[in-house]
Parts: structure tokens; C-alpha cells; sequence
């Protein structure tokens, strides 16, 4: 599983200009069934999305194709992490420890 942070590197009034084009991404991914949860941080400086489903190189060519990264307005911080523990509907989406 994966959390993904944005951080805006642009002047919020160009963040609002792409918000429409994000939020069709977004939704492009939800359909897909990677995404699982996203919103903005507060303050708001960016964003976050739980990902899952995919490995880190795929993750990676999402991430690419927001129109945020597309424009050059954001930096995202690709954080994974072993989901070995979570609520039933994520169930599809745990992981196990590797063997030690």
C-alpha cells in the first residue's frame, strides 16, 4: 500500500486553475480501484492519497500522469508501507510480513 503526498510548489491561485483536471484523474484512479481515500492537508499545502492494489514502479507512472506532476506544480513523497493490519474492506488490499 502506498501514501502519496503532494506538496504545491505553485501559487495556490494556479493550483485552483488545475483542480478540475486533477479531480477528473482522481476519480480515473478510484474507477480503477487504486485509489482508496484522498483529501487536502491542512493547512492547505497539498494533499494525500492511500493507494493500493499496484507495485511501486506502476504507482510511480500514476503519479506522472496527474495533471499537477504534468504542470509542474507539486512534488510528490511516494511513501509504502506493509498494510498488514486494517478494516475489513481493505482486506483485499493487506499484506504480509516477509518471512524474516
Amino acid at each position: 500500500m502506498f501514501v502519496l503526498e503532494l506538496t504545491y510548489t505553485a501559487p495556490i491561485e494556479r493550483i485552483d486553475e488545475l483542480i478540475p483536471a486533477h479531480r477528473t484523474w482522481l476519480e480515473a484512479r478510484y474507477a480503477e480501484g487504486v485509489f482508496l481515500a484522498s483529501g487536502r492537508k491542512e493547512p492547505r499545502e497539498g494533499g494525500v492519497i492511500l493507494a493500493g492494489g499496484v507495485g511501486r514502479s506502476e504507482i510511480e507512472m500514476i503519479v506522472a500522469t496527474d495533471p499537477f506532476s504534468v504542470a509542474g506544480v507539486c512534488t510528490y513523497r511516494i511513501m509504502e508501507f506493509l498494510a498488514t493490519k486494517t478494516v475489513k474492506e481493505l482486506a483485499p488490499f493487506r499484506d504480509e510480513l516477509p518471512a524474516s
